[in-house]
């Protein structure tokens, strides 16, 4: 029984190293749906991984060391690759310029500083009731959102046509991971009113975005968190 105990938080991690694989195989094959479904069901994974190990004080070095590590796969390499798709087209021409390099590896930038954010933070013991820098989730659910949104909908106005705008977003992007802006942690201090608004402020705000856009809501909630973020700097660490 200590055994299961102690291992069932690693055992979710361990689920979301193999959804965000399954995940990357099926994007590189153009399976974006069941990469979403994979996404979707790593966030999932990767919030019970940390509620098992709270609630069954079985959290541990190798745990957090685990939960870094697959998040590398399901929310780095992936947001990565995805953008590596999305510049695929475009060879090695930007700007009316031809580069000595195809362009879609700068793609893999993110992937560079989704790892970068995530050594950070595992050093970082000052990220407890909110994060510094935008979290792996959140710009996963950004880049592929978009992406996924852009192939069946169109809502964006073709956003992943054009190689400046994609090439901005990677920049923004990779600089978002390791930025000193403090974001919302989901991880409640205490539950006096004030100490919560700027999550209240989170919460009904996505909601109306997802009730007002639905699908395209996705990658909005995101860009939402990082605006209501930047709003409450100064409330962050009281």
């Amino acid at each position: 029984m200590n055994f299961i105990k102690n291992n069932l938080a690693n055992a979710f991690t361990l689920a979301n190293l193999i959804s965000g694989s399954v995940g990357v195989i099926h994007l590189l094959n153009g399976d974006y749906k069941t990469t979403a479904t994979c996404i979707v069901l790593s966030l999932v994974l990767d919030f019970f991984d940390g509620f098992v190990a709270r609630a069954m004080k079985s959290d541990s070095n190798l745990g957090a060391q685990l939960d870094s590590l697959a998040d590398m796969v399901s929310f780095g390499l992936l947001p990565g690759l995805a953008m590596y798709k999305m510049l695929e087209p475009f060879g090695n021409s930007l700007l009316g310029m031809n580069l000595p390099f195809e362009i879609k590896y700068l793609g893999l930038f993110i992937t560079i500083f989704s790892c970068l954010r995530l050594a950070i933070f595992n050093l970082d013991e000052e990220q407890k009731y909110y994060f510094k820098g935008l979290n792996t989730p959140s710009n996963t659910i950004l880049i592929f959102g978009l992406y996924f949104v852009d192939q069946y909908s169109g809502f964006f106005g073709g956003i992943t046509s054009n190689p400046i705008l994609l090439v901005l977003l990677t920049i923004i992007s990779s600089w978002l991971l390791v930025s000193p802006i403090k974001m919302i942690a989901m991880k409640f201090k205490s539950m006096k009113l004030q100490d919560n608004y700027p999550k209240l402020a989170l919460l009904v705000g996505a909601i109306l975005i997802l009730a007002l856009f639905q699908l395209a809501g996705i990658p909005l909630v995101i860009v939402y968190y990082i605006l209501v973020s930047l709003i409450f700097q100064e409330s962050f660490g009281k």
